[in-house]
Order: structure tokens, then C-alpha cells, then sequence
């Protein structure tokens, strides 16, 4: 029985509990209903803060890559690019500078 809660509210809650706090309040409702002992509750918040930190650094994860997919479909020129263009033109301004000045 308490294999079943626990894998109900681990898919139930998933991304739901995020934080520490959350996860206490939804287990010690189920310690006051009799459902967890208060052992098995502090194992089982720590265990939805480690799958909710690891959903989230996952989730980020994911996020970072297509955010690089559009930015490359879209060809816009990196931080990185545009400021090795600036030094560029500056060198050229320069020596077009000192051409002139001969």
C-alpha cells in the first residue's frame, strides 16, 4: 500500500513540488491520515526534493538546448561574434588611419 501512495504521488505531484516546504505539507497530511510514519515521511520528502531538483535541472537542460536550436535557425550572430567584428572594424579604422595620415 505505501509503495502504491508513493508511486502515485510521485507521478501525481511530479512537477508540482518543487520546494521543501510543499513537499511537507503533502506528507504530513498523509502521516495525520495514518498513510506514512513520520520516518518514512522525512525519507520521502527527501526523496520528492531530489526527484524535484533533478526534474527541474533536467527541465532547465531542455530548455537551454532549444533555446540554442531557434537562436541557431534564426543565424543571429553570438555576444562572442559581434564583438570580434567590433575589434575588427577598430583595427581596420586604425590602420585605414595611419594610410591616410602618409
Amino acid at each position: 500500500m505505501k509503495n502504491m501512495i508513493k508511486k502515485g504521488l510521485t507521478l501525481g505531484l511530479g512537477l508540482a513540488i518543487t520546494t521543501k516546504e510543499q513537499a511537507e505539507k503533502v506528507v504530513e497530511e498523509l502521516v495525520e491520515k495514518g498513510e506514512l510514519t513520520k520516518q518514512e515521511s522525512k525519507e520521502f520528502v527527501d526523496e520528492l526534493v531530489v526527484k524535484g531538483e533533478e526534474a527541474k535541472k533536467d527541465l532547465d537542460e531542455r530548455i537551454e538546448q532549444k533555446l540554442k536550436q531557434i537562436l541557431d535557425e534564426l543565424n543571429l550572430a553570438t555576444k562572442e561574434e559581434v564583438d570580434a567584428l567590433k575589434q575588427r572594424v577598430k583595427q581596420l579604422e586604425k590602420a585605414l588611419g595611419e594610410t591616410e595620415s602618409k
